[in-house]
C-alpha cells in the first residue's frame, strides 16, 4: 500500500514540475505576459487565419506549412488539425526555449500544456492558438513529444 501511495506522490510531483517548465503562463508567468516571440492574442480581435496540419507518414512527421511569414504587430489564429494517427502538439517559442523544453519532455513525455503558446491534439482533432507577434525575428514551432521533432516536426515563423 505504501508503494502505491509513494508512486502517486511521485507522479504528482513530476506533473507539477512539468507544468512549471511548460512555458508562458506557467511557473509564475501570467497568460498576458509578453515573450521574445510575442504575446497571447485576444480571441475577440481580428486575426489572420493560418491553417497548420500535423501528420506522420513513412516514419517522417511534419507540419504543413513548416514556414510561416507574418508582419510585426500581426495577430494570427493558428487553426490546427491533427490528420495523423498519433498525438501531436504545436509549441510556439524561440528555438532555444523549444530545445530546452524538449529535454524536459524526454523526462515527462505525457506533460500536458496549459499555455497560450501550445496545443496538444489527439488524432483527427482540431484546435487553435491565437498569438500576437509583437517583435521581429525568427521563431520556432515544434512538436515536443519525444521523437517527433527529431522525425521532422518543426517549423519556422519569420516576423518582419
Amino acid at each position: 500500500m505504501k508503494t502505491a501511495a509513494f508512486k502517486l506522490a511521485a507522479i504528482a510531483v513530476l506533473m507539477s514540475a512539468g507544468a512549471a517548465l511548460a512555458g508562458p503562463g506557467a511557473g509564475g508567468h501570467g497568460h498576458g505576459d509578453e515573450t521574445a516571440y510575442g504575446k497571447p492574442g485576444d480571441p475577440k480581435k481580428p486575426a489572420r487565419p493560418i491553417q497548420v496540419v500535423m501528420s506522420e507518414k513513412d516514419g517522417k512527421m511534419s507540419f504543413i506549412p513548416d514556414r510561416i511569414e507574418v508582419r510585426r504587430g500581426e495577430q494570427i489564429r493558428f487553426q490546427l488539425r491533427n490528420n495523423g494517427e498519433l498525438d501531436h502538439e504545436l509549441v510556439l517559442a524561440t528555438l532555444e526555449e523549444n530545445l530546452k523544453h524538449a529535454v524536459e519532455m524526454q523526462k515527462n513525455p505525457d506533460m500536458e500544456h496549459d499555455d497560450p503558446n501550445a496545443k496538444r491534439l489527439a488524432p483527427k482533432k482540431a484546435g487553435e492558438i491565437v498569438w500576437a507577434f509583437t517583435k521581429p525575428g525568427e521563431f520556432d514551432f515544434s512538436c515536443l513529444i519525444p521523437g517527433h521533432r527529431e522525425a521532422g516536426m518543426t517549423g519556422k515563423i519569420i516576423v518582419k
